[in-house]
């Protein structure tokens, strides 16, 4: 029988008790074993996730004019719009086959980018602006559990990703082209950068994640559930105990079919300190598998990895 990803759900961590007990057991179990779970019980209204569909579709069959309009370079395209072909995997110089489109939290800081907002199509900044807010308050319960799991105070990691650089990626899997550069497919297999992924079902089946045994585990498009991974830089701070697994988008069977994501990214401040702690490096055999950083320096050097950065 085909292995599946752990469910995990987010009504018994709002419970309380034992419940919340056992919520956080599941989660710190999912993401030590292979580093992914699928989420039920998010309370995230599924109009919204499907409004956000809607207005995603509309912004990207604009045409290319009007779609580069938007296109951020000089910021490392941490926000607004960035075209098919521009990111790879780490390692991997072909490139994605996808366009995107990032917004971030809404600060009044001349240090922070700003976000910008397409004119068109109406509705557009309501509908992700709106997502945003509600998987970033969703982001911090799910830190806060894995805290607790990691025998932390409740609000340790949640703290290092208040004010920081997290992120919304609108993401188009275009119909698959005659021209598409040899090897290119929509998603080549990597590992997210961040603390912690969460991503809304997504509109076609194609995400897989690799198991221990180097198998691919097929991943549902199912918007009842939100799939959530621990990426590098929490891998980083725990030195392994939490994985950073391997994923990829697969091309699909009908060449003609358009693909909608939507991952939310979730960072620390650049300051933040990487470095794994020593409670975990005795957890994990005693040996310091992972490097001394901090979240910033880390954060643009994988931009640079795979194309968004120079």
């Amino acid at each position: 029988m085909a292995r599946t990803l752990a469910i995990c759900d987010l009504s018994d961590w709002h419970a309380g008790g034992a419940l919340r007990e056992k919520f956080v057991k599941e989660m710190g179990d999912a993401l030590q074993d292979i580093g992914f779970f699928a989420l039920t019980g998010h309370g995230i209204d599924i109009e919204a996730i499907d409004k956000s569909y809607t207005v995603a579709e509309d912004f990207f069959h604009l045409s290319q004019e009007k779609k580069d309009q938007y296109e951020q370079a000089e910021l490392f395209r941490q926000r607004g719009y960035t075209p098919y072909g521009v990111e790879h995997a780490k390692d991997n110089p072909a490139p994605d086959l996808k366009e995107f489109w990032q917004t971030g939290r809404t600060i009044d800081d001349p240090d922070f980018h700003k976000n910008i907002w397409p004119s068109e199509p109406s509705g557009f900044e309501q509908a992700i602006d709106g997502l945003y807010l509600a998987m970033e308050s969703m982001s911090s319960e799910l830190l806060a559990a894995a805290s607790l799991y990691l025998d932390k105070p409740e609000t340790w990691l949640p703290n290092m990703s208040a004010n920081g650089n997290t992120i919304l990626r609108v993401i188009h899997y275009p119909p698959l082209g005659e021209n598409s550069p040899e090897g290119a497919v929509r998603s080549a297999q990597h590992e997210d950068i961040n603390l912690i992924t969460l991503l809304v079902g997504a509109t076609a089946d194609g995400l897989q994640v690799m198991d221990h045994d180097g198998t691919w585990i097929e991943v549902e498009g199912n918007h009842d559930h939100i799939i959530v991974d621990s990426g590098d830089m929490l891998q980083n701070l725990t030195n392994g105990l939490f994985k950073s697994t391997t994923h990829r988008v697969i091309n699909p069977p009908d060449a003609r079919s358009d693909r909608y994501s939507m991952p939310m990214f979730v960072h620390p401040r650049n300051e933040v300190d990487l470095t794994p702690l020593p409670e975990f490096v005795a957890l994990t055999g005693g040996e310091v598998l992972f490097d001394s950083i901090n979240a910033g320096d880390y954060l643009h050097q994988r931009l640079v990895e795979i194309g968004l950065a120079s």
